[in-house]
């Protein structure tokens, strides 16, 4: 019988592909279901999601209510939605709509000149993007500042608190105006970066869980003592399982904190997602790289390769060459600084790691939204 949440069987990636993640699925048929689509599955299927008008109710109310609190101090009233074409991309007019905004939208693939020219014409009080995106615009534009960005919300990837504080002096903004959100296409939007908390805070409708990788099975995998891979359980979703999904996002100080007066769960920061088939880059956080990285260089952007015992990255600026001391500390600190890549260095799973430096080509970076992920070498650079 069951008498607790922690009774029930974890919804992991194996179940999913079993009998979710399926050719012909019985919901495919369907005519009143939104179908969403996201990466891949061990078996190289294009992963369906689907939303019920429940769902899709439910999703935008959510995203509405975070997207308020977010901006309840700023008299704005012009929304730029410059990202993907995922769950977010597709809901995003009709929220700031809800919200009383001007919106205007711009697709990630064009090129970032057209980017440019958007935000120069329609001077948006909001820029609502995606970290890689908005690594482009930064990386192409002379003067960042002129146009007149007061609030910037993020979507879709990791960003680091550093990367953060380097987006926000681009822009002349204060840290507090980047703010962070976090979501699934499985689940919806999961939490909120809150600068005064220094947290990311869970949304209302999902019970979260921060579970060790032995308590999922995972005993091939190791974690810092303040580290927990989250776990989910929606109140609100109708098309998709969501009971004890397991995210396999690792999370730091996983812990409930009282917001306004109410117990909130939360945690620190993301740092690295994990599968259940472990390869060395899910043990490697673009998180923790970063913070490295822009304690050397400023104005660049970031990609790691890895390819067997190789760890490479790339620092991405518009310059022509950079000092090879500054290569030479990214790589002495990246080493010595980061316990995980220390260790497996030392173990033999890693060779030295490489630095190198790459001129910025914005040709290379359209055809794919979200670069800040490990990536295989066999990829296409």
């Amino acid at each position: 019988m069951v008498q607790q949440l922690e009774d029930l069987p974890l919804l992991t990636s194996t179940v999913l592909e079993e009998h979710y993640y399926i050719c012909d699925h019985p919901f495919e048929q369907r005519l009143d279901l939104h179908r969403y689509q996201t990466s891949g599955t061990s078996r190289n299927l294009r992963k369906n999601i689907y939303y019920s008008e429940q769902d899709e109710d439910s999703y935008i109310r959510i995203k509405t209510e975070v997207l308020d609190v977010i901006l309840h101090n700023y008299q704005a009233i012009r929304a730029l939605v410059d990202m993907g074409t995922g769950h977010a991309a597709a809901t995003a007019e009709v929220i700031f709509s809800r919200l009383g905004f001007e919106v205007e939208t711009v697709s990630f693939q064009l090129p970032i000149e057209q980017h440019l020219e958007r935000l120069a014409t329609f001077r948006p009080d909001v820029l609502y993007t995606m970290p890689s995106i908005l690594d482009r615009i930064l990386m192409a534009a002379d003067n960042p500042v002129s146009y007149g960005i007061r609030k910037v919300i993020l979507v879709g990837e990791v960003a680091s608190l550093t990367w953060q504080q380097r987006v926000a002096e681009r822009l002349g903004l204060e840290k507090g105006d980047i703010t962070d959100t976090y979501g699934s296409i499985e689940i919806g939007t999961i939490a909120h970066y809150n600068h005064e908390l220094d947290r990311y805070i869970v949304v209302d409708g999902i019970i979260a869980e921060g579970l060790t990788p032995q308590e999922l099975g995972i005993h091939e995998l190791e974690l810092a003592d303040d580290e927990r891979v989250l776990v989910l359980t929606s109140t609100v979703r109708d098309m998709f399982p969501a009971i004890r999904f397991v995210t396999y996002d690792v999370v730091r100080d996983f812990q409930p904190v009282m917001v306004d007066g109410q117990s909130r769960q939360s945690f620190r920061n993301i740092v690295r997602r994990v599968g259940s088939e472990l390869k060395h880059g899910e043990k490697i956080s673009i998180y923790d790289i970063e913070d490295v990285v822009f304690q050397h260089v400023q104005d660049a952007s970031i990609k790691v390769l890895t390819s067997n015992n190789l760890l490479t990255i790339q620092i991405i600026n518009k310059s022509v060459s950079l000092d090879p001391h500054i290569l030479e500390a990214v790589k002495h600190d990246i080493t010595h600084r980061i316990p995980e890549i220390g260790i497996m260095i030392q173990n033999g799973l890693l060779e030295e790691i490489r630095v190198t430096h790459v001129i910025f080509d914005d040709s290379q970076h359209r055809n794919a939204v979200k670069l800040k992920r490990i990536h295989n070498s066999k990829e296409v650079l």
